[in-house]
C-alpha cells in the first residue's frame, strides 16, 4: 500500500522529533543523578512508542532506522551505529511483541523496550570487543532500565492522553 502524503509528513516529523530528543538528551548529563556510565533516559523512545501505537510496526521501524542512521551521520560517529542499531532494533522488536499482550500497559511495554535496548547494546559491545566481558555490566543496566523505561512510559502515556482527541492514533 502506498503511503499518503499525511503519513509521509508525519513520519518525517516524528523522525525529526526523535533526532531532536536524542540530541537534547545529550545536553543534560544523567550521570549527575544516576552515576552509572552509559545510562540514558531514552527520550527518543517516546517517539518510537508513539509511532508503534499510532502508525504501526512498519512505519515505526522506518522512523527508528532513519533516526539511527541520521543520528550517527549528524554526530559524525559512524562507529556508534552498530550500538544504536542493535539497541534500537532489539527494543522495537520486544515492544512490538509486548504491545500485543492484552494485559500489559504502556509502562510495561516501555520498560521491556528499555531492557531489550540494553541487551542489544551489550551484544554490540561483545561483538566489538570479541569477548563476553560486557555481560557483567548487564544486570546493572537492566535494573536501571526499569526506571528509565518507566519514565519513558509515563511521558508516552501523557502524550497519548493529550492526543486522545486527535485522529493520529489507531483504535
Amino acid at each position: 500500500m502506498k503511503p499518503t502524503t499525511k503519513q509521509l509528513t508525519l513520519c518525517a516529523l516524528l523522525t525529526a522529533m526523535a533526532l531532536a530528543l536524542s540530541y537534547l538528551e545529550n545536553l543534560f548529563p544523567l550521570s549527575l543523578a544516576i552515576p552509572i556510565p552509559g545510562v540514558k533516559l531514552g527520550l527518543a523512545n517516546i517517539v518510537t512508542l508513539f509511532a508503534l501505537y499510532a502508525l504501526g510496526p512498519g512505519q515505526a521501524l522506518l522512523i527508528l532506522l532513519a533516526r539511527c542512521f541520521l543520528g550517527a551521520l549528524f554526530a559524525g560517529n559512524m562507529n556508534a551505529l552498530l550500538f544504536s542499531l542493535l539497541g534500537a532494533l532489539s527494543a522495537l522488536g520486544v515492544m512490538i511483541l509486548l504491545s500485543r499482550l492484552r494485559g500489559l500497559s504502556l509502562y510495561g511495554v516501555s520498560a521491556g523496550g528499555a531492557a531489550a535496548h540494553n541487551c542489544g547494546q551489550i551484544a554490540a559491545a561483545m561483538l566489538t570487543l570479541g569477548n563476553s566481558a560486557p555481560l557483567y555490566y548487564l544486570p546493572v543496566l537492566l535494573a536501571v532500565s526499569l526506571l528509565t523505561g518507566g519514565l519513558t512510559g509515563l511521558a508516552s502515556a501523557c502524550l497519548f492522553r493529550g492526543l486522545r482527541s486527535t485522529n493520529l492514533m489507531k483504535g
